[in-house]
Parts: structure tokens; sequence; C-alpha cells
């Protein structure tokens, strides 16, 4: 391998988790490659979370295109000679609906992003980390996709897929060393959160449910949660969703 420092790859990097997952990994020593379809706000996150340029890089691409995958991942491998750990941050919600308001193109766009980006993510950087014999993968689920959560049977059913897509992963390479995980978290305070409660609003009048702890995750917060579950520390942690919710699904 061409570089001592582990490399990280993250999906999504723009986001609210996606940005704090980047931190915390640059912060932890890693190299990370950032990937979004948002070139200009990748740019941003690295002025604003005053990130190295020369830890970090920019792909711009849409995840659900299968060329543009296998070509960035070819293009991080060439240049850092070894990927650690991959972090698949990219979704979308898509538009709030009842199910037979909700559009086959809203449905199909969110499965594109979601669960075929995840995919594809997976299967070409799985070929990499089984030649290297070590691996790190985090998904993400969401209490979406452990319940049945009205108006949202596209985004729900989604993080099931990837869940499921986590634990198939987990069950067929752990035996070459790689660990696949997910992290399904409640509420988290970013601005998908804040565009989700005003969408929500127009089918209900309750309020959204925070959970005992009374308030939104911070980004930071499921961040430490994707770098523990990549880390040495979780060495046995394999096919595992965990739950990072403050405890909403207790009722």
């Amino acid at each position: 391998m061409t570089d001592e420092r582990k490399v990280c790859i993250v999906t999504g990097a723009s986001g609210g988790i996606g940005s704090a997952v980047v931190k915390k990994f640059c912060s932890s020593g890693y190299d990370v490659e950032m990937l979004d379809i948002d070139e200009d706000a990748l740019k941003t996150v690295i002025e604003k979370k005053k990130l190295d340029p020369a830890r970090v890089r920019c792909h711009t691409l849409d995840v659900s295109v299968e060329q543009q995958v296998k070509d960035t991942i070819e293009g991080i491998l060439d240049a850092r000679g070894r990927i650690d750990a991959l972090v698949n941050t990219a979704a979308i919600i898509g538009k709030y609906n009842p199910t037979i308001d909700y559009t086959f193109e809203n449905f199909k766009r969110i499965y594109e992003i979601n669960v075929f980006g995840t995919f594809l993510m997976m299967e070409h950087v799985l070929p990499i980390m089984k030649k290297q014999g070590k691996g790190s993968i985090v998904n993400f689920g969401s209490v979406s996709g452990m319940t049945g959560y009205t108006y949202e049977i596209g985004y729900g059913s989604s993080k099931w897929a990837i869940i499921g897509m986590t634990k198939n992963v987990a069950n067929e390479y752990g035996q070459f060393g790689i660990r696949a995980n997910s992290v399904s978290p409640g509420w988290v305070n970013t601005n998908m959160f804040r565009k989700s409660v005003e969408d929500y609003k127009n089918f209900s009048d309750s309020q959204v449910t925070l959970g005992p702890l009374g308030r939104p995750a911070e980004p930071e917060e499921i961040a430490n949660v994707v770098y523990f579950l990549s880390s040495d520390e979780a060495s046995y942690v394999n096919g595992s969703n965990v739950l990072a919710d403050g405890g909403m699904m207790l009722g």
C-alpha cells in the first residue's frame, strides 16, 4: 500500500451527517475521499470544517450511476493504494405522501440513490477490501427502516433494504476480514430534518416524536457511532444494525 494513513470513503459527504463523518475520520488520522453530487457543497464543507486540503479529496458523482461509481473508486485506489473504510450516507427522503399518492417516479428515485447507490458502492469497494484482507463498511438505515411510519413507503422501505443488504454482506465477507454494519438514527439536527418536519405537516398535525432525550441527535453524535463501528475497537461487531435514536422507538 502506498500510504501509511488509512483511507475512508464517505458518500453524501456534503450533508449534515456526511460532513460530520468526514470531520471525525480526518481528526482521527484518516485521509478522506469525499463523494457527493454537489461539487460546490463539498468545497464549502472543506472551508467550514477547516479540513486539510492535503488530507481530503472531492469527487462529484451520482452514486446511482454505475460507471461513475466504478471510475471514482478506481481513481481513489490508484491515488491512495488502499480503502479501509466505506461510509454510505448518501440518501434522499423524497416526497412524503400516502401510498396511493406516492408517485412511482418519487419511489424509484429514492431507491436509485438509497438502495442502488449503496449497493454499487459496496459492489465496487468489496473486491479491494477482499484483496487487502480487511475493511469496514457502515451503511445508513433509519428508524424508518425498522417500523412502518406513515407517508414514507419509499424512504422507509429503502432503509429496510439497506439494513438487509448490510447483513448479507456481513455474512458473505466476514470470512475475508471485512465487517459490515448499519446505523439507524432517529431525527438528526440537519437541513433534511427541518425540511422533513415541514413536509410532514402537510399530512399530520401530530408533533415530531423525539423520544426520552427530547431532542434530535447532533450530526457529530451519529459520526461518533460510525467511527466506532469502523474502528478496531469494534473488531467483533459484524452484521449489526445499531439503533442511535435517543430512545425514540421506546414508545
